[in-house]
């Protein structure tokens, strides 16, 4: 094992905030003295079934404390994800069955793959202590928490005083999080900024089974491609781990170019100084923008896919986007003449066939942002009916990267 203080260099990189540095510092030293690795704890409630990069942040950082001989658990939280962690939410979340949950829980272990060592991963389930509870240990279990405390959460709080509906069994959330902690008798707990609450909870409730505290290492919430709100799905500013090479590298040569450096440092294994040379250089004008994006998008392309893989992403783009050329793997659609109606053609229809849209108002919406290209001219929403004049073949192109051959034959 390299030195404690070693250690603590490599761990706090990206950190958020850590509670705290000094106790963290001894645990490792010890862990030194004595032999005996810690225990890292990750958990994650499988309530989608894809990973995005904003998932990997905490991700990489447990894989720090693998590749420095740390024993890391992987919870799943298969018993918690039944009530939904109520975190950051402003009403309560819906009930996942437990089939939903198996069936995610299946998915992240594979994914998990990609970033950990699974061999070297101690995978649990928390099912594993919490179904076996009797209503007299939930009972007990909180009465080592009071109203007052909970409602100091600040989604909590904000719901009470907005006169929003707070059901009973999101308060217990945060102590079965907690439970969990002293289950697996963790000395490190890591999450997302976002999880605070229920992490010092996992400490309070250690302190009460006479164990010690372990400590919090909270890491940032990474921002999505629309440059303001975090990465997620619902909000369609994500990428996931399980993208094709093309699309992650369209996506990420898309990000801000400030942002960009926060996406080097939680996402990838650059070392800061090369970093911080990177975002010098962009500033005295020395290095282009365009250049350091392309070198973040191959980082993280091959991370997930291979170099091969992120130097024909790079390929892909150029030919794209810079030479403004069609693909070759474009996709075709053909059509019978029938749908030719007094020689025009409903290109909403023709967006939803291609994936473009999921629905007729996306797709106006498109048209209205001028985001459709017919052979490279942009149409209007006023030629939603597009006038074909006698053509049997067009190229239909929506933003920077899907496009679709039209045959009518």
């Amino acid at each position: 094992m390299l030195p404690a203080k070693e250690q603590l260099e490599i761990l706090k990189r990206g950190c958020a905030e850590l509670i705290n540095e000094a106790d963290l510092l001894k645990k490792l030293e010890k862990s030194i003295e004595k032999k005996k690795p810690l225990i890292v704890k990750l958990g994650a409630d499988p309530t989608v079934p894809d990973l995005h990069l904003g998932h990997t942040v905490v991700l990489r950082k447990m894989k720090q404390f693998q590749e420095l001989g740390h024993k890391i658990v992987f919870l799943i939280g298969d018993f918690t994800a039944m009530i939904g962690d109520p975190s950051g939410k402003s009403e309560t979340r819906p009930q996942l069955t437990e089939e939903k949950v198996k069936e995610n829980a299946q998915t992240y272990k594979e994914q998990f793959g990609k970033i950990l060592d699974m061999e070297k991963t101690d995978l649990r389930y928390n099912s594993e202590w919490l179904a076996p509870m009797t209503f007299e240990d939930v009972i007990k279990l909180t009465s080592h928490y009071t109203v007052a405390r909970i409602l100091e959460r600040d989604d909590f709080e904000k719901r009470f005083k907005g006169g929003k509906p707070i059901g009973v069994h999101e308060f217990l959330y945060p102590l079965m999080q907690g439970y969990d902690s002293v289950a697996l008798e963790s000395d490190v707990e890591l999450g997302g900024s976002d999880q605070k609450f229920n992490l010092l909870v996992g400490r309070d409730l250690q302190k009460d089974w006479k164990q010690e505290p372990q400590i919090i290492m909270m890491m940032p919430i990474l921002v999505g491609l629309d440059g303001t709100q975090k990465m997620s799905k619902s909000l369609n500013n994500y990428i996931g781990i399980n993208e094709a090479p093309n699309e992650m590298f369209g996506k990420l040569m898309s990000v801000d170019d400030e942002m960009m450096f926060s996406y080097f440092e939680l996402l990838t294994d650059i070392p800061m100084e090369e970093i911080k040379s990177m975002r010098d250089k962009m500033k005295s004008g020395e290095l282009h923008p365009k250049k350091i994006k392309v070198s973040l998008a191959k980082e993280i392309i091959k991370t997930y896919h291979t170099e091969k893989d992120a130097e024909d992403a790079e390929a892909h783009f150029e030919k794209v986007f810079s030479k403004k050329e069609i693909p070759d793997d474009i996709l075709e659609l053909n059509y019978d003449p029938s749908i030719i109606k007094e020689g025009k053609i409903w290109l909403i229809q023709v967006m939803k066939d291609a994936n473009f849209i999921k629905s007729n108002s996306e797709g106006r919406r498109f048209l209205r942002d001028n985001a459709v290209k017919i052979d490279s001219n942009k149409i209007g929403l006023d030629q939603e009916d597009f006038e074909l004049d006698g053509k049997t073949e067009f190229v239909i192109q929506i933003g920077k990267r899907k496009f679709a051959k039209i045959i009518i034959k």
